[in-house]
């Protein structure tokens, strides 16, 4: 081991870092996170950066827990209505319009394409537009603007 190196330190592939920078380039996305035994990279690019950022940590230890109890389905997805739902792909803030007093993307009723703009999901500053999967009549809207939403939770219906 030379001055740089200490004894249990976490090496870093700086080659698998640069990949995955272009990957994150090529894909467009704004983050990418992968965990190699106990090591653990996430290379993420900050809103209107032209330059990802570089961020290596080790991964947490897993620590043997309880077995959780199964989960049945929320009583709110087991009542969506039928057609097209349109999930969040990532956490953040509901958007219903462009702006406050503007016309909401996709009301209930109003009729949709494939790849309009239902709604925005804010997280991190970057506002994101959810295109419409399908074309159709927007049966629900199960959020409200300005609200909170997870990954994967149910945004909007399509009939």
């Amino acid at each position: 081991m030379n001055d740089k190196q200490e004894k249990g330190a976490m090496q870093v592939d700086v080659q698998l870092v640069r990949d995955l920078a272009t990957l994150l380039d090529d894909t467009n996305l704004t983050e990418i996170e992968v965990e190699d035994g106990d090591r653990k990279i996430r290379v993420a690019r900050k809103a209107g950066a032209v330059a990802p950022a570089y961020v290596a940590a080790p991964a947490p230890v897993a620590t043997p827990a309880a077995a959780a109890p199964a989960v049945a389905a929320a009583p709110a997805e087991a009542a969506l209505p039928s057609g097209t739902t349109v999930r969040s792909p990532i956490v953040g803030t509901a958007y219903l319009a462009a702006e406050p007093g503007a016309p909401a993307y996709a009301a209930i009723g109003s009729t949709v394409k494939q790849g309009d703009t239902v709604l925005i999901v804010e997280a991190m500053k970057v506002m994101n537009a959810i295109p419409a999967p399908t074309s159709g009549k927007v049966k629900a809207v199960l959020v409200d603007n300005g609200q909170p939403v997870e990954y994967d939770q149910p945004l909007i219906v399509i009939e």
